[in-house]
């Protein structure tokens, strides 16, 4: 297996620095929880946007939920 060169990411690189010190397990904990969050919160945000724009209903989801996909 051989190792991948790939940069970090200006978000890796901004949370070495903002985090160059350690934080207690409760602290990691909480801010874990904070990221999960707000990466569910925009995920949300996005499929409500594809809801509206799409001019999807319960209906709707219900077709695709028992629609055969094979």
């Amino acid at each position: 297996m051989g190792s991948i060169n790939q940069p970090l990411s200006n978000a890796q690189l901004e949370i070495l620095k903002a985090f160059s010190f350690d934080l207690s397990d409760d602290d990691l904990k909480e801010l874990k929880n904070l990221l999960a969050k707000y990466f569910a919160e925009k995920a949300i945000k996005s499929a409500n946007s594809v809801w509206e724009e799409k001019g999807w209903n319960d209906d709707k989801v219900d077709d695709f939920l028992n629609r055969k996909l094979r």
